[in-house]
């Protein structure tokens, strides 16, 4: 049987690594630490084996850190590494120590300051780099940045691209036509795959349903098929929108059309692949 995955999860120790972008008040349900055992649990609940672990700030620090992760709940980790800098050096640093394989890296390109930040040229000759090791990169993209994510992935083939929760399609001011241009501009490059991912994050507990993420589901289904998409829970974030198993839950209902195979790559076979981890 094919293990399943959960493409995209995260852990934070605030005490080592501050979260300053979570609002107490606004985010109550997230606004703790999140370790192995939180992890553990969460995935024996929603029916997951083991998880992709994700960065959640553009910290060396965190990342070593997280490298140190418990193998059998964590198969990867997507870590951060500052693409204009010397890029070897710091896949060193972050595995040096490592008990879990770095399989990709990460840059909150939503929230830098430079909204050009992923058509610049020292960005570029990273990204470079990572295809030179075998890495991925994970795009984490308002809908209106996925036309630069595009043109990236086709500037970089021998690079693999994996777009974090669809490129965000309900995100604050996100524009339905924007996006589906996006993400279809996105697909066209056969080095990208997507995470069903995130999507319930910015819903209140109880105010959503499969159906009102159906129609970018069914986008993303159009558009890169079930051989290019992986599931991710995005928890702890998936607390904001009533939980992990409320959203595994959705997924399964979304994707009860498809074949038995087409379901088992979706919840691990792809990111297996993707990430090279076994």
């Amino acid at each position: 049987m094919t293990e399943c995955f959960d493409a995209h999860v995260h852990l934070w120790n605030r005490a080592t690594d501050p979260q300053d972008w979570i609002d107490p008040a606004a985010m109550g349900a997230i606004a703790r630490d999140f370790r192995t055992g939180d992890l553990r649990e969460m995935l024996d609940g929603t029916g997951m084996d083991r998880a992709i672990l994700v960065q959640a700030t553009n910290s060396l620090g965190e990342s070593v850190r997280l490298a140190q992760s418990d193998p059998a709940v964590v198969a990867g980790y997507v870590c951060w590494v500052d693409l204009t800098g010397d890029v070897a050096g710091q896949l060193v640093t972050i595995g040096r120590h490592a008990t879990v394989p770095l399989v990709g890296v990460r840059h909150l390109v939503h929230v830098d300051p430079n909204p050009q930040w992923l058509l610049r040229a020292d960005v570029a000759r990273g990204l470079e780099q990572l295809g030179a090791e075998g890495l991925t990169f994970d795009f984490v993209v308002r809908a209106w940045m996925l036309g630069q994510a595009a043109r990236v992935a086709a500037e970089h083939p021998e690079t693999r691209f994996v777009l974090d929760h669809l490129g965000d399609p309900f995100g604050q001011d996100a524009d339905r036509a924007v996006w589906e241009a996006g993400i279809r501009a996105l697909a066209d490059n056969p080095n990208c795959i997507a995470k069903l991912s995130g999507l319930s994050s910015g819903f209140r507990p109880g105010a959503w349903s499969a159906s009102s993420v159906e129609s970018v589901v069914d986008t993303a289904l159009e558009v890169f098929g079930p051989g290019r998409l992986a599931y991710g829970s995005d928890w702890p974030l998936a607390e904001l929108g009533g939980g992990a198993s409320h959203w595994r839950a959705a997924v399964d209902a979304l994707l009860a059309g498809l074949s038995d195979s087409e379901r088992s790559g979706i919840l691990g076979g792809v990111a297996a692949e993707v990430y090279s981890v076994v």
